[in-house]
């Protein structure tokens, strides 16, 4: 493996639902990133915030109904509290391996703001699950109660779901770039960034939750990076899901996966939105390839060894 500026995405599924569950496995994502840093690069990393995002939101909204605080909190002060404490959590336990490894590096989380179109047509059809899982009975009585959408979620259960707009610039890139330089490891737009709109008095949030992957896919075009890596819970991407046929996707060019969208291959919560910014990534960068892969098989795949590998 050459030496190469990486864009690492991690999924929010894999952080864990409570704080003590993450600090454990955030140990071994760190085992593994810092694995990719041995090898000599240069490694940026996202996250998912999914599962966080939700549970602080319900967290402020159960305080609420119980008049310890007088308002809910707005989502996107929830993502910013999601990228600190996730942050913290990562960059702890990649440091913590950093010294084990005595590689002389350092590792920093940037609270980043995304911004979106206020205009964007998602306003009116929120898609992006976020938060716990529920029965179709639980979904349909917190429904009611709260006026929130729910959607069945990947045969998993039932997800609420919120705006999901598209980013269009990165607030601190500039910040960034400038930690990149200085030979750090930076944790940025986590959760997807913090969905910001330009307003005349400046940038104001919204509540949405922007794809984690499709922010990423902005963060490697900006960055010029050589691969933007999307980790996940499976080795490759599949065709005919879960059915008799089902087929793993090893190389795979962007034509081709255009042609699995329109068939309806991939989960619109799941797995298509990887899809789209591994696509969105590749077309805009042609020297740069994107992969689709599991955590524990990050270092094989970038070594073409295993994982679904786009390039245009």
């Amino acid at each position: 493996m050459n030496e190469k500026k990486i864009v690492i995405a991690l999924g929010g599924n894999a952080l864990g639902n409570t704080c003590e569950e993450q600090l454990e496995l955030v140990k071994n994502t760190a085992r593994a990133l810092v694995k990719i840093i041995k090898e000599g690069n240069d490694i940026i990393i996202s996250h998912g915030n999914g599962p966080q995002v939700g549970m602080i939101n319900l967290a402020m909204d159960f305080s609420a109904n119980h008049n310890v605080i007088k308002a809910t909190m707005p989502f996107a002060e929830c993502g910013a509290m999601s990228q600190g404490y996730i942050g913290y959590h990562l960059s702890q336990a990649i440091g913590a391996e950093l010294d084990r490894e005595n590689i002389d590096r350092k590792c920093v989380t940037i609270i980043t703001q995304v911004v979106v179109d206020k205009d964007d047509k998602a306003f009116q059809n929120p898609t992006k699950p976020v938060g716990m899982f529920y029965t179709k009975e639980e979904a349909f009585e917190i429904e009611k109660q709260k006026k929130y959408q729910f959607v069945e979620d990947a045969g998993r259960g039932y997800r609420r779901v919120v705006p999901s707009p598209h980013p269009t610039s990165i607030v601190e890139l500039d910040v960034v770039k400038q930690l990149i330089d200085q030979n750090n490891i930076v944790i940025t737009i986590g959760g997807g960034g913090i969905p910001v709109i330009n307003t005349d008095q400046g940038y104001k949030g919204v509540d949405a939750v922007i794809d984690k992957d499709k922010s990423s896919s902005r963060l490697a075009i900006d960055l010029k990076a050589d691969v933007l890596l999307i980790l996940t819970t499976v080795e490759k991407v599949c065709i005919n899901y879960n059915k008799p046929n089902c087929a793993e996707l090893g190389e795979v060019s962007v034509a081709e996966l255009k042609k699995y969208i329109v068939q309806n291959e991939f989960a619109k919560g799941s797995m298509l939105p990887k899809i789209e910014a591994c696509i969105d990534f590749v077309e805009n960068n042609p020297q740069g390839i994107a992969i689709i892969t599991s955590l524990n098989k990050a270092g094989e795949a970038l070594n073409r060894k295993t994982g679904t590998i786009i390039k245009k």
